[in-house]
């Protein structure tokens, strides 16, 4: 089975679930920007890789647009080299719009992570040599008002059935990938991974989000985060 045969089941089961209030919209980039989120999986997620990358879920200015995993749109379109035709999901939140790669808004997170990947490496594909990145959890929540909300936030009931399939998605992920590490970034996606792949896995740990809500990582995101994949041994 390969990742864009389980990307394609895991967007078909959590397309079928449903979640309540204050959960008003949800976007699944898995489908509407399935041409550029498979253009990724194809290319630079690569068997035996030495480290996995595992975020909590897309966000609405990076991945939500592009369908890559910590899309920004610029670094997506012209350093990956990515850029498709992106479509719409089946319900707009009107303050959410999905211009695809013509978005002109950056995300933070993504910019941050994916500028650290340019600076360190010559290339996507050396970058890619080493690492590859997913979302735990496909889905893009917003509220009424069109703030985002996380998927830790959900009531038991709506959560339980989520985290049963991005459990299993992942799970078979990693038989696909068979990284030496699973690297949590944030504690949200180490605690799922922990729980998802149990003592049986690859070795598991954590390196700081690169999100603008962090105050720790607005203080420096990617010299933390060095040191951190240092002494995780995902880096020399």
């Amino acid at each position: 089975m390969s990742l864009v045969t389980i990307a394609r089941e895991l967007a078909t089961q959590v397309d079928a679930l449903h979640f309540p209030p204050p959960v008003t919209h949800v976007y699944n980039p898995l489908v509407y920007a399935r041409r550029s989120h498979e253009k990724y999986l194809r290319r630079y997620a690569k068997r035996g890789v030495r480290s996995l990358l595992l975020g909590m879920n897309p966000g609405p200015w990076g991945m939500a647009q592009t369908g890559v995993p910590f899309g920004e749109v610029a670094i997506a379109r012209d350093w990956l080299e990515l850029e498709a035709k992106v479509d719409q999901p089946p319900i707009l939140h009107p303050k959410r719009p999905i211009e695809g790669f013509a978005c002109a808004r950056s995300e933070v997170s993504g910019r941050r992570l994916w500028s650290w990947a340019q600076e360190m490496f010559d290339s996507p594909d050396t970058f890619a040599e080493q690492f590859a990145i997913i979302n735990y959890c496909p889905l893009v929540f917003m509220e009424e008002s069109g703030r985002n909300f996380t998927p830790d936030k959900l009531p038991a009931a709506a959560r339980d059935p989520l985290f049963e399939v991005c459990d299993e998605a992942l799970r078979k992920a990693v038989q696909w990938l068979k990284p030496e590490l699973v690297i949590g970034v944030g504690k949200f996606a180490e605690k799922r991974a922990v729980l998802a792949l149990g003592k049986d896995g690859p070795r598991i740990g954590t390196v700081l989000h690169p999100s603008p809500a962090s105050p720790i990582a607005n203080r420096g995101w990617q010299p933390q985060a060095v040191k951190q994949l240092k002494s995780l041994g995902a880096l020399d």
